[in-house]
């Protein structure tokens, strides 16, 4: 890696990736939603003159960029990169699968689900507005039975320093989190869910319990 490497996410991508940065000294830097905004950290980089210390960005719904030269959602170089995983994984007698649970026993078993829930006709737009203003004015205090221990409100720029966003994120006390964010194309709400357990199962339930929890604010 080069010196002081940079990644970049999108906030409602898996916080797996949060670790396993922290693991190897990389500099996982948080942006909104789009590969607009990846582009837009790999601009000031260069800008700069340290381009070169951007390896990777992705965001959860698909796409990656591994290197400065596309500056957006990359197929063919993320193609090569699973090839080139493929073959070195086999040649040590492994695979990318094992690899991946060795990533999930060091680091634990994240899981990351996105429900969403449609607002169609004429009125779809506004219920969702609605249901967004509703959740700022009366904050959820809990959620499956787990503390929320804090709420960021991305229309709030100062406190996140991103572009101002009608998002809102509700960590609890167990470390798992939602997201909930209304579709800027489409008249829908998506909640992301992320659940951490001792193994899939464990994560599966915990996520359950809180979608259950979330539908109420959002139906």
């Amino acid at each position: 890696m080069p010196k002081d490497p940079v990644a970049v996410k999108s906030i409602v991508s898996t916080p797996l990736a949060d670790a396993v940065a922290k693991h190897y000294g990389v500099e996982l830097r948080h942006t909104l939603t789009g590969f607009k905004w990846i582009g837009d950290q790999i601009l000031g980089l260069e800008n700069k003159g340290e381009v070169e210390r951007f390896i990777f960005g992705f965001e959860e719904s698909y796409g990656y960029l591994a290197g400065p030269y596309v500056r957006d959602k990359d197929a063919v170089v993320a193609s090569m990169l699973i090839c080139e995983m493929a073959a070195y994984y086999r040649s040590k007698g492994s695979s990318i699968k094992q690899r991946l649970e060795e990533i999930y026993s060091q680091y634990g078993r994240y899981l990351n689900k996105v429900d969403s829930f449609e607002f169609p006709g004429l009125s779809g737009m506004d219920k969702m507005k609605g249901m967004m203003e509703n959740l700022r004015k009366d904050p959820i205090q809990e959620l499956a039975g787990k503390k929320v221990t804090k709420v960021i409100d991305y229309l709030d720029t100062a406190a996140t320093g991103l572009p101002k966003a009608n998002v809102l994120t509700y960590e609890l006390e167990d470390g798992s989190s939602v997201i909930i964010r209304p579709s800027g194309t489409e008249p829908k709400i998506k909640a992301y869910y992320t659940t951490k357990g001792k193994d899939l199962a464990e994560a599966q339930a915990a996520k359950d319990k809180m979608a259950e929890a979330v539908k109420p604010y959002l139906s």
